[in-house]
């Protein structure tokens, strides 16, 4: 009887490890709706200061690297938000550009709409969903939108940020929180590393000497 080659028996392998994952995905809810958020949500403890330090990018241009947020509940107990980062513009043209979030609250306090806009043109604005996903709000929080919900209750343009309080990321555990729940929302394996390596505030001098020369 012949032996089956080592191509065959590896191909037969990925096959059966693909249908498997198949198989996973489609026991799996991935309605909008059926994605659950941080519970007890407290806006007062969210508020401050956050790295970016991975995201699942939109269709459209966003901040691409070097991007921080802050967050902030003013007096009359509404939230407010601005972030700023490093874009590339027609391929090789960096600006830092700045953006600002105002939300409106909903039944559950861990899902906002949130009215953004750039301070320049060229950045998009909107008003989107922003959940938030999970939280210890001391070292990590996940952030998720939907733009579009398609018929049968999924997204079809969604985005999402890690956020942690240091620029130098998470703790194993919060990753090992964070990755379930990437799973939970269907973005697993969709995420990108955000950059911080300082160039942000060396481009935004650079603008600022521009602007004073002109």
């Amino acid at each position: 009887m012949s032996r089956k080659s080592p191509n065959v028996a590896w191909l037969m392998l990925v096959g059966f490890l693909a249908l498997l994952d198949s198989r996973c995905q489609a026991q799996r809810d991935c309605r909008v709706s059926s994605f659950t958020v941080q519970e007890n949500f407290d806006k007062h403890r969210y508020a401050g200061f956050w790295y970016a330090i991975a995201k699942k990018d939109p269709e459209g241009l966003f901040l691409q690297d070097n991007v921080v947020a802050s967050f902030t509940v003013d007096e009359n107990d509404k939230m407010t938000a601005t972030a700023r980062g490093r874009v590339v513009l027609f391929g090789n043209w960096e600006m830092c550009a700045d953006m600002i979030g105002t939300f409106t609250e909903t039944e559950d306090p861990a899902k906002f709409k949130m009215k953004y806009w750039g301070v320049a043109s060229y950045l998009q604005k909107g008003n989107d969903d922003h959940w938030v996903v999970a939280t210890d709000y001391n070292t990590y929080a996940l952030h998720y939108s939907c733009r579009n919900i398609t018929e049968d209750g999924t997204c079809d343009d969604s985005y999402s940020f890690l956020f942690s309080r240091s620029p130098d990321g998470i703790t194993p555990e919060a990753q090992r929180i964070v990755r379930q729940k990437q799973v939970e929302i269907c973005l697993d394996k969709q995420y990108r590393r955000i950059l911080h390596d300082g160039k942000e505030h060396f481009i935004r001098i650079l603008q600022e000497i521009w602007l004073r020369m002109g």
